[in-house]
């Protein structure tokens, strides 16, 4: 793997570009929590494909689409974080967050789960916590089946995090979002009752919220029991593709403190709600989720709100 450049700031995040195979990037990220310090909590997320054959709207990795990346490729990525920060492969860190949810749906890579389980046994790591980041795609129940495995095995007691990514409780709505096949409310709950265990964390069910967007509180209630599925409502990122196709965010990032009718209704209906809103200077940096920042450096355009960096080689 070949660092071509990185932009950001070391107190907030970093993103790298990298070159894998030839003519072939992918991005990779850290990040911290302000005022957490990195010792508190440190956040990497990494790529598992070459671009993405999802192209939810929203993404600017959907642009392209160029094949699967290896488990040594994936632990590239990790390794060249940890080592900058912590060379001896020990990580004291209370939460130490890995996301597969950079570039690429995790579970059209089997590669991924090889990851997941060598990861505890790699570093010196006792915060760690992985994330899959997943829309669910149809076709990938051997992926899933041993996830539950991986899950049990390694990560018990909470120290496992997934989330589903579905946007709306608008089904047709949420096809039109992410135009590839997968699993409906009822199949995705199923999964759930299956993968979750009284000492895990709740499944997240994520809302990357785009105005006049359909939450029905009423249909999830109906497919995704409150003790085991929390709701996250995260702002919609300003990404070339989220332009493109007029999308804008229900969650105002600039104003954390605005209340909000949907968020109401969800925790009076029983659920847990987590309104995640991080630093808005990441929308600059471009670290955050589906933000690709070759697809920015090539188009040359400016973003409000997002996308004013230049990218430094890096050296």
């Amino acid at each position: 793997m070949k660092i071509l450049a990185s932009t950001g700031r070391e107190d907030v995040a970093m993103v790298y570009m990298a070159e894998i195979e030839q003519g072939k990037l992918v991005e990779f990220v850290e990040s911290v929590q302000p005022p957490l310090p990195r010792e508190k909590k440190w956040v990497l997320i990494v790529s598992t494909l070459f671009g993405c054959p999802v192209k939810c709207l929203m993404c600017d990795a959907g642009s392209h689409y160029e094949g699967k990346l290896s488990r040594e490729d994936i632990f590239a990525q990790i390794d060249f974080l940890v080592k900058k920060r912590f060379p001896n492969g020990s990580i004291p860190v209370d939460k130490f967050k890995i996301q597969f949810a950079r570039m690429g749906e995790p579970s059209l890579n089997l590669n991924t789960l090889d990851v997941l389980e060598e990861l505890p046994h790699r570093y010196n790591a006792t915060g760690l916590i992985p994330s899959i980041s997943t829309i669910a795609p149809t076709g990938t129940d051997r992926f899933f089946n041993r996830l539950i495995e991986i899950k049990n095995n390694n990560y018990s007691r909470g120290r496992f995090q997934l989330q589903f990514s579905i946007h709306t409780t608008d089904e047709r709505l949420r096809d039109h979002i992410v135009p590839a096949k997968k699993w409906n409310f009822a199949r995705l709950a199923e999964y759930g009752e299956e993968f979750y265990d009284k000492d895990d964390r709740k499944i997240t069910l994520n809302f990357a919220l785009a105005e006049e967007t359909p939450v029905d509180p009423g249909i999830l209630l109906r497919h995704f029991d409150p003790g085991k599925f929390l709701i996250k409502i995260t702002p919609l990122n300003p990404t070339h593709q989220a332009v493109k196709n007029r999308l804008s965010s229900y969650i105002d990032p600039y104003h954390k403190e605005k209340d909000n009718q949907i968020v109401r209704e969800l925790r009076a209906s029983g659920y847990e709600v987590i309104v995640s809103i991080g630093e808005v200077e990441e929308n600059h940096i471009g670290s955050n989720c589906g933000q690709y920042v070759t697809r920015h450096l090539k188009a040359k355009e400016h973003i409000k709100n997002g996308y004013t960096y230049t990218a430094q080689k890096y050296s």
